[in-house]
């Protein structure tokens, strides 16, 4: 039985603010069905003795000391915007109020 039906499959879609035709959703569906059999296939490897890391091979972290290093000039901070309103920047609104989770 599949866990995922096509309703789940527009639901992401939608949150990826994609439009899917009918074959297209079909073909999600199935993508997203494979995807959960290799999250299973993952959850079958005995990971038992197997320390946790954060990568699979050792990597060194330069770091610093954190020293401030002086004030911008709220004009030079906004020098390179490229647009901005009352000494802030200016973005583009990406949510709708359309969207509520």
């Amino acid at each position: 039985m599949s866990r995922i039906v096509p309703e789940d499959a527009k639901r992401v879609a939608a949150l990826a603010r994609l439009r899917l035709d009918d074959e297209e959703l079909s073909e999600m569906t199935a993508h997203l069905e494979r995807i959960l059999g290799y999250v299973d296939l993952l959850s079958e490897v005995d990971t038992a003795d197997v320390e946790p890391t954060a990568h699979a091979i050792p990597l060194a972290t330069p770091t610093r000391e954190d020293e401030p290093s002086g004030e911008f000039a709220p004009e030079q901070a906004m020098a390179n915007a490229p647009a901005a309103e009352d000494m802030a920047f200016a973005v583009p609104k990406v949510l709708d109020d359309e969207v509520t989770g």
